[in-house]
């Protein structure tokens, strides 16, 4: 699947746009802990000492910011999804 990472969580993954093979019935949570898996500095970055996507930063699941859609974090992803990963952004 490929998954778009913005802003600082470029500089981590490497680029734009990734391919991250995910298994059949991964849920929005299960996807959080396969990308800091794979990319262990963006650990830090996406989650609080319990394990849980700080509130700042963003997976959008089809332009839908994962927490409000049906199912929260366990909605499942499917194949055709378009996943988008953004951190805090400030400015002023």
């Amino acid at each position: 699947m490929k998954v778009n990472f913005f802003a600082t969580l470029r500089q981590i993954v490497g680029q734009k746009t990734v391919e991250i093979d995910l298994p059949e019935n991964t849920s929005v949570q299960d996807f959080v802990e396969i990308v800091v898996t794979q990319y262990p500095p963006m650990r830090k970055e996406l989650l609080d000492k319990n394990g849980k996507l700080y509130r700042h930063v963003h997976v959008f699941v089809n332009g839908r910011d994962a927490p409000f859609l049906e199912n929260g974090m366990e909605t499942i992803i499917q194949p055709t999804d378009v996943l988008n990963v953004f951190p805090a952004v400030g400015g002023g």
